[in-house]
């Protein structure tokens, strides 16, 4: 019963609140805490006692416990909270409870409507599509634009923008909404306006007022009112006879000014045009274009007539047209003629200037400066043409011809009228040359230098001395000879060879660069034409030296294989000359350089050597405690590679009895006492013997002197065997001063007496023309395979005088 007793009397309270309502106005889009009003005051309750509850999604309002004031929580719209559309109130509802007493207050707040919001296209862009041919007057409906607003802010009407053409009228509809139609007020011209551009604004009645706009592109569709025309209604071509087939003469282009299958047009011949047109020319009718169907001729056919029509392709076609006069030119179309009457060929390269080779004649069928015609050949060829008569022409020779530069001519024979375009022929022929000998052969040097290393074997090559001829066949084919010359009595052809066919030289000896040093000859190249022709070169053979003689020693003198034996006193000082060893080689100059040492000495500390020179002199005196005997084994050693050598053996003995010291430069007799009693007729018997050999000797030099003058008739060759070397003492070389060879012949003394005496001036050279090879330890001068001969081209006194002096010591 409780429970029934208290719904009762909550049922009848809330029919009793429900019946009190309270209403309150504000606009919409108020500032977030504005005051609406002051429900404690209006209501006359506890602010600290109420609830508000808002009848909506949203809380828009609220109340401030504190003061009692409702008041704007977030902004409101009223088109967001009334999305339908209508000219009644838009309300905000709200409940206000308190809780002690149980109460319950409904609040109805109104919303305002603001011009808060402009007309609005539902699209930006309009398109119409209306036909040229529409009359006047004529009504298009235009989309109509949306206002949310309502009232006197809601859409009002609408504006065109200026337009001959259209004019809008504004309509209302059942619901009091508005919307234009779109008039036409003047027939439209595609082909002069194909495409409209307006403007549409929709404006409200709010203040201020609100407008939106959209664009309205009118595109005008054609109809078929306007037909084909050409440029020009008549025209006349020019046309060369015999152009090519498929020649393009003409290319009409009529227009039409309407679109799509209204302006495609379709050309064709006309019932005037002759059947004999239309089979000449063919005319494409897509593309208007004209063209060579069948030959022209000028001589048959000359002016032709034709009528073209261009036809659209409308529903209602329309059709214009073209009258066409096509005049055929003459042409230069007979080409001119050549003909050779005559042509030498072949012909012989020195063929005298100004000779006829060829005779040719031209021709043309055409009649006036088509018919004129002009012979020539090319620029750049030893022939001119030359006019014998009307028509004929000479060819001749106008420069001289040479074989080798150019064996043949291709000479081109170019025939051309004066028509316009000129024609032209042409022919070649071919003139060949025969070959004249009018060349020498010719080597590829001027000077040969060949270096040939002695020793070498015979018959081996040495160079190839191929020449070149230009000419041909048996004017090129070359002999090859060695001009004839001799050399110390001997003939070229005796030393060397060379292959007539392929110049290949060969050496037909060994040579020995110590007799023989070089050779000077000419080889001569002949061809075999009528006369034949020939040159020569000068081929310079140089025998490089080898290493393949061994030193010579020739001083001291002694005997083949005998040790030299040599006394000095035991007094002498240190650095006295004891004994000088001379060695000579007969290689060149690097391999002949000889130096000295010692391979065996007794008392390495009493002797030195000098290396260069062969002076062996003392270091110290002699001590009582040095043995009495002294044996050094000296060896000369060249500067070639492998290097040679030769050896002397000195045996050096010291004696108490004084004996005077010689120096370089001073002339002194030294003598000890070997004359005993047993030997005395030795001496005699070898003195009597040395003299009588020194007396042969003396008659050959002055034989060989006289002999050996300088002849004018005879000049020196250079091809000489005698080879002439010059240098001192101390370089040990075949040719010195003649200190040198002064010293050499009075150095040697026999039975201890030696003789030393001062050198000569200088000034003279000698020639040694041939020094025996030595191959064992010593070889001795004075037996008959290694006599030293010795000549002066100049003078012969000095080795007079060396001789006298010697007889005079012996």
């Amino acid at each position: 019963k409780r429970y029934v007793l208290a719904g009762v009397l909550l049922y009848s309270v809330a029919i009793h609140i429900a019946t009190s309502v309270t209403h309150y106005s504000i606009p919409e889009e108020m500032k977030e805490g504005s005051v609406v009003a002051n429900l404690a005051t209006d209501l006359s309750l506890d602010q600290k006692k109420m609830r508000v509850d808002i009848i909506a999604n949203k809380k828009y309002l609220d109340v401030n416990k504190e003061t009692g004031e409702l008041y704007v929580v977030e902004k409101i719209d009223r088109e967001h909270i009334c999305t339908t559309k209508s000219l009644g109130p838009c309300f905000l509802r709200l409940e206000v409870t308190l809780d002690n007493p149980v109460r319950i207050f409904n609040i109805e707040v109104e919303i305002l409507d603001m011009n808060d919001n402009a007309p609005q296209f539902r699209r930006d862009v309009i398109h119409l599509d209306i036909s040229e041919a529409t009359p006047k007057g004529e009504r298009f409906s235009l989309s109509n634009a949306v206002d949310p607003d309502v009232g006197s802010n809601s859409l009002k009407t609408y504006h065109l923008s200026e337009s001959e053409y259209f004019n809008i009228e504004v309509q209302t509809g059942r619901d009091g909404s508005k919307f234009a139609d779109l008039i036409l007020i003047k027939a439209l011209d595609r082909e002069q306006q194909a495409i409209h551009n307006l403007i549409l604004t929709a404006v409200d009645g709010g203040t201020p007022a609100r407008s939106g706009t959209a664009s309205v592109i009118v595109r005008v569709l054609d109809t078929n009112d306007n037909a084909p025309t050409f440029n020009k209604t008549s025209l006349t071509v020019n046309i060369m006879e015999n152009s090519p087939l498929g020649s393009l003469i003409l290319h009409l282009k009529a227009t039409d000014l309407d679109e799509g299958s209204n302006s495609d047009l379709t050309y064709s011949y006309s019932l005037y045009t002759s059947e004999k047109t239309q089979k000449t020319f063919n005319l494409n009718p897509s593309t208007g274009e004209i063209t060579v169907k069948g030959m022209l001729n000028y001589e048959d056919f000359r002016i032709y007539d034709m009528e073209v029509i261009a036809t659209d392709k409308g529903v209602n076609s329309l059709s214009g047209q073209c009258t066409i006069k096509i005049l055929v030119e003459d042409m230069n179309d007979n080409h001119p003629e050549i003909s050779i009457k005559s042509f030498q060929s072949p012909v012989s390269e020195n063929i005298e200037l100004q000779t006829v080779i060829a005779v040719v004649s031209v021709s043309d069928k055409d009649s006036g400066d088509n018919g004129v015609v002009d012979l020539h050949i090319p620029d750049n060829m030893p022939f001119k043409l030359r006019e014998s008569s009307d028509n004929y022409y000479e060819l001749v020779v106008s420069e001289p011809l040479d074989r080798e530069k150019v064996p043949e001519y291709d000479i081109t024979f170019t025939v051309t009228d004066r028509g316009s375009p000129p024609l032209s022929d042409n022919e070649t022929m071919t003139l060949e040359l025969l070959d004249v000998n009018d060349n020498v052969p010719q080597f590829s040097q001027s000077f040969y230098i060949i270096r040939v290393m002695e020793n070498n074997a015979p018959g081996a090559p040495l160079s190839s001395l191929s020449a070149f001829d230009p000419d041909l066949h048996e004017n090129q084919y070359l002999v090859y000879f060695i001009l004839e010359k001799e050399i110390a009595n001997t003939s070229m052809s005796m030393l060397f060879s060379i292959n007539p066919e392929n110049g290949n030289l060969y050496a037909l000896k060994t040579f020995d660069y110590e007799i023989e040093k070089e050779f000077l000859f000419h080889i001569e190249a002949r061809d075999s034409g009528s006369p034949p022709l020939s040159s020569n070169v000068t081929v310079h053979i140089i025998i490089v030296d080898q290493n393949d003689n061994t030193p010579v020693i020739v001083s001291p003198w002694r005997a083949h294989g005998s040790v030299v034996e040599e006394k000095i006193p035991r007094s002498t000082d240190k650095g006295s000359l004891v004994a000088k060893v001379i060695a000579l080689d007969t290689d060149s100059v690097h391999n002949s350089r000889i130096t000295y040492q010692f391979l065996q000495v007794t008392d390495a500390s009493l002797f030195s050597l000098d290396q260069y020179n062969g002076e062996i002199r003392t270091m110290r005196m002699f001590s009582y405690k040095d043995p009495r005997h002294h044996r050094l084994i000296v060896v000369a050693k060249d500067n070639g590679e492998p290097a040679l050598s030769a050896t002397v053996t000195i045996k050096l003995s010291t004696v108490e009895t004084a004996v005077k010291a010689y120096s370089d430069m001073t002339e002194m007799s030294l003598e000890y006492d070997i004359f005993s009693d047993i030997n005395l007729y030795l001496v005699i018997g070898l003195g009597s013997v040395s003299f009588l050999l020194l007396i042969t000797i003396l008659v050959t030099i002055v034989l060989k002197c006289q002999n050996t003058k300088p002849s004018k008739s005879a000049p020196p060759s250079r091809n000489s065997v005698i080879s002439e070397r010059n240098s001192t003492i101390a370089d040990s070389t075949l040719v010195s001063n003649d200190a040198y060879w002064y010293s050499l012949f009075l150095a040697e003394t026999r039975k201890g007496k030696l003789v030393v005496r001062q050198p000569v001036p200088k000034g003279s050279r000698y020639i040694v023309s041939s020094i025996p090879r030595g191959t064992g330890q010593s070889e001795t001068s004075g037996s008959a395979a290694s006599t030293l001969q010795v000549r002066h081209p100049m003078n012969c006194n000095i080795f007079l005088k060396i001789l006298y002096h010697h007889m005079k010591t012996l």
